[in-house]
């Protein structure tokens, strides 16, 4: 069983066929599926699984805090089931491929507090642009 299908289960998450399904598709390390990319993969094991169940269920995991949704560039939201360990993201900035990133160091202590205009900070997100090893070298 998955991660994220364990912290679900344990959650008491009423798990239907498409809710599981959705939850399945999203497993994995790296996933970073926009939600026509979730529905595509749902219908593949699951083919009377609508549009609106995959969109309902991934705001419903967002709601829960279970899923991230990611937003790097002016492209489709994406949606990340890594919403439980602190991380980055690496986007490509050609073909729009999404790593999760886990840099040292505090990035919340990295800002002075001349920069911080009396803002009390809680979060940071962080994203590194650059292309990857399949469009640097095209």
């Amino acid at each position: 069983m998955s991660d994220l299908l364990e912290r679900l289960r344990g959650r008491g998450w009423r798990m239907t066929a498409q809710r599981r399904v959705v939850a399945e598709v999203l497993d994995g390390d790296h996933v970073h599926l926009t939600a026509d990319e979730v529905h595509a993969r749902a219908a593949e094991r699951l083919p009377e699984i609508s549009r609106a169940t995959v969109y309902n269920t991934l705001g419903e995991l967002v709601s829960l805090g279970e899923v991230l949704e990611v937003s790097t560039d002016r492209r489709a939201k994406r949606y990340d089931p890594n919403a439980h360990r602190p991380h980055h993201h690496l986007v490509c900035a050609r073909c729009g491929a999404i790593r999760d990133v886990h840099p040292t160091g505090n990035p919340l202590s990295d800002l002075p507090d001349s920069e911080r205009f009396g803002f009390t900070i809680s979060d940071v997100e962080v994203t590194y642009r650059g292309l990857c090893p399949s469009c640097a070298g095209a």
